[in-house]
C-alpha cells in the first residue's frame, strides 16, 4: 500500500485516457473513447470532472495535477471469479478439474481455519491485485468464517470495492471443509449482516459448485440470498465435461446444469457464474432470462484443459438469442496469473481456438465496464466519468524494452491495446488509484510523473 495522499483532498491525473460509452460486442469498436490528453479530477473519492486538458485545466492548481506521460489511464480493473486462498497454490501442476481439486485446493484451503494465516494471505493477495491494477474482485473465501472475516477486514484497511463470501460444502469435500445446510447458513447470516454494505464491501452467498451441496444446502443458500436480494450469489458452472456428468448423476430429475441452480432458486440478477463453458442453448437461453451473469477465465480453462468459451454465444445480440452479462476473471488459484492483462491476452488465444477474433477493444470492455455490468455495479465503477467511483489504473506503455522498441511501430490505440494485452505484465502497472487515493506506485513512476508547475 502506498497511501500519498488523503483522499479527501482533491488531485488531478493529466495523461491519454481510454474507457467505453457503448458495448463493443454490439457497437463495434468505436464504442471505445480514446482522450490523447486528459484531466480527470478526483475528489471525495469520487471523480468530479473529466474532460480535456485545455478545458479544465483552470479548476485546480497546477501543483494539484499529476502528470502521466507516455502512459494510459484506464477504469481500474475488475476481476469477477477469483480464490483468494488459493494464491498459495497458484501454477500447482493438474490433470484435470476434480483431480486437481482433491491434490491441491482442499488441501490448501484447510489452513485457512488460522485467523492469522487467513490475514497474511489475504493482505498478500490485495497487494497483488493492486500490483496488476485490479481495483474490484468478486471472490471466494474458504469454508471458514474466519477466512471471510481476515478478508473483509483487509479489504476494509486497503478501501477497496470487493465482493466475497464463505463457501458452503456440505458433501463431497473433506470432513475437515464440510459445514451443514443449517450451520452454513448461520455463519454466512452472521458474515452477510456484518459486512454487506459495510464502507465498500459486499457479501456473496457462495456454495461452491452442485456436487458439494446437498439439496437441503442450496435451498438454505436461496433462502440466504433472499433475506439481501441487493447481496450476490457466486457459484461455478459447466467448467468441465466430467463435472457435468457428475452433476447429472446427482440430480438426475433436472433438466441440466443450470436447471440445478435456478429450480433452487440460485439464478437472477448479481447472481455470477464462472466458467460456463459447455451449455445447452436452453441454457444460454435462461442466462439471458434470468439476468444472471458469466464470469469468463480464459487461463483456467486453458490451464487445465477444460475447454473453450464460447464468445460469439455468450454476446449474441441478434434475436432470438439473447447476451448474457459476462465479465473477465482470473480464477487463480487454476488461473495462472492476476494480471488483467495477461488474462485477456489469453481470452485473444482461447477466442481464436474457437473461431472467434476477439479484439483488443472487446477484451478490455470485459475487464472493465463489461465486469461492472456483470456486477450490476455500472454506475459506480468501470468508467471514467463523472460521479463514477475513482477507481484507476495507469499503464505505462513502454514497460519492457521489447515493449518500448515495438510500441514505435504501433500505428493507433487499438494496436497500442492490443500490444499491452499480448506483451505486458505487472511491470506494465504504473499507479493505482482506488477510492480517489493513490494505492500503489510501480517503478516506473518516479521517472515517468511530473508534477505541473
Amino acid at each position: 500500500m502506498l497511501p500519498t495522499h488523503d483522499r479527501t483532498a482533491t488531485v488531478a491525473l493529466r495523461g491519454s485516457t481510454v474507457h467505453f460509452d457503448a458495448d463493443p460486442f454490439v457497437f463495434g469498436d468505436d464504442a471505445l473513447r480514446y482522450e490523447s490528453d486528459s484531466l480527470i479530477i478526483l475528489e471525495g473519492g469520487k471523480i468530479r470532472a473529466v474532460g480535456s486538458y485545455a478545458s479544465l485545466r483552470d479548476q485546480i492548481p497546477s501543483e494539484a495535477i499529476r502528470h502521466y506521460p507516455n502512459s494510459l489511464i484506464l477504469p481500474g480493473f475488475i476481476d469477477t471469479h477469483v480464490h483468494y486462498p488459493q494464491t498459495q497454490m497458484i501454477g500447482a501442476y493438474g490433470a484435470q478439474l476434480i483431480d486437481w481439486l482433491n491434490e491441491y485446493t482442499f488441501v490448501s484451503e484447510q489452513q485457512f481455519a488460522d485467523p492469522d494465516h487467513a490475514s497474511a494471505v489475504s493482505r498478500l493477495f490485495l497487494n497483488e491485485c493492486l500490483r496488476v491494477g485490479t481495483t474490484t474482485a468478486m471472490v471466494y473465501c474458504t469454508v471458514h468464517p474466519e477466512s471471510v472475516d481476515a478478508f473483509f477486514e483487509a479489504a476494509h484497511d486497503f478501501d477497496m470495492r470487493m465482493i466475497a463470501g464463505k463457501v458452503l460444502m456440505d458433501r463431497n469435500a473433506p470432513a475437515e471443509l464440510r459445514d451443514t445446510a443449517q450451520g452454513g447458513y448461520d455463519d454466512s447470516r452472521v458474515l452477510m449482516d456484518k459486512w454487506h454494505g459495510k464502507n465498500r464491501l459486499l457479501y456473496a452467498v457462495t456454495p461452491r459448485f452442485a456436487p458439494t451441496s446437498t439439496p437441503e444446502q442450496l435451498e438454505a443458500a436461496s433462502a440466504l440470498w433472499k433475506l439481501r436480494p441487493d447481496a450476490y450469489m457466486q457459484t461455478h458452472l459447466s467448467e468441465n465435461l466430467a463435472e457435468l456428468d457428475w452433476v447429472a448423476q446427482l440430480f438426475p430429475e433436472r433438466k441440466d446444469y443450470f436447471d440445478v441452480y435456478e429450480h433452487y432458486g440460485l439464478a437472477g440478477p448479481r447472481a455470477v457464474f464462472g466458467h460456463s463453458i459447455h451449455l445447452s442453448e436452453r441454457e444460454w437461453q435462461r442466462l439471458a432470462e434470468t439476468d444472471s451473469s458469466i464470469a469468463h477465465c480464459p487461463t483456467s480453462n486453458g490451464f487445465l484443459g477444460s475447454g473453450l468459451f464460447n464468445f460469439q454465444r455468450a454476446k449474441q445480440a441478434v434475436a432470438p438469442a439473447s447476451p448474457v452479462r459476462t465479465g473477465m476473471a482470473t480464477d487463480v488459484g487454476a488461473g495462472t496469473s492476476l494480471s488483467m492483462l495477461q488474462t485477456m491476452g489469453q481470452a485473444y488465444k482461447i477466442g481464436q481456438l474457437g473461431g472467434y477474433s476477439l479484439s483488443a477493444a472487446k477484451a478490455l470492455y470485459l475487464a472493465t465496464k463489461g465486469a461492472a455490468h456483470a456486477l450490476h455495479l455500472e454506475d459506480k465503477i468501470g468508467s471514467i466519468e463523472a460521479g463514477m467511483e475513482a477507481d484507476l489504473v495507469v499503464l505505462d506503455l513502454k514497460s519492457t524494452p521489447l515493449i518500448d522498441f515495438r510500441m514505435k511501430y504501433c500505428n493507433d490505440i487499438h494496436e497500442a491495446l492490443f500490444i499491452q494485452m499480448t506483451l505486458a505484465d505487472d511491470r506494465a502497472t504504473q499507479a493505482v488509484y482506488v477510492n480517489g487515493r493513490q494505492a500503489y506506485a510501480g517503478q516506473a513512476q518516479d521517472a515517468n510523473v511530473h508534477a505541473m508547475s
